[in-house]
């Protein structure tokens, strides 16, 4: 003997109506649950007012710096270490720099850290760029 379900019941979501039927209860309770359910329901806001939490929480503006600051490299550095070194990354105010070989990155380290640093802190400020390091690759 096979079983045959039941028909599927389509549920209406969201608050009852207000049908003659809830408003005959909410008289004989003496409460009206309406203006409860109406203020417990999500309000919509605009876009324009939820954005800017979203974006601080994402930290564009930080990464847009980032971006930014491989960009600059080539205007700020000197030609001949361009050729010899190129920005990979940033992270928490270290900015990641490669070198092709280690003579340059001697070259690099001793004498020119200083100057590249406070060329990148002049154009971007001190807390986006607290350091460098350099690595051969």
């Amino acid at each position: 003997m096979a079983i045959i379900p039941k028909p599927f019941r389509s549920y209406k979501l969201g608050p009852p109506r207000g049908d003659a039927r809830q408003k005959v209860l909410a008289q004989w309770r003496r409460v009206d649950l309406a203006p409860l359910e109406k203020a417990q329901a999500m309000r919509v806001r605009p876009a324009g007012d939820i954005l800017p939490a979203v974006l601080k929480d994402l930290r564009i503006d930080r990464r847009r710096a980032e971006a930014e600051v491989l960009k600059v490299w080539n205007n700020l550095i000197d030609p001949t270490l361009i050729a010899h070194a190129q920005p990979t990354g940033l992270h928490k105010g270290t900015l990641f720099v490669t070198v092709d070989s280690s003579p340059w990155l001697n070259e690099i380290v001793r004498y020119r850290r200083k100057e590249i640093l406070d060329r990148l802190q002049h154009s971007f400020g001190r807390d986006l760029i607290t350091k460098i390091s350099f690595r051969v690759g």
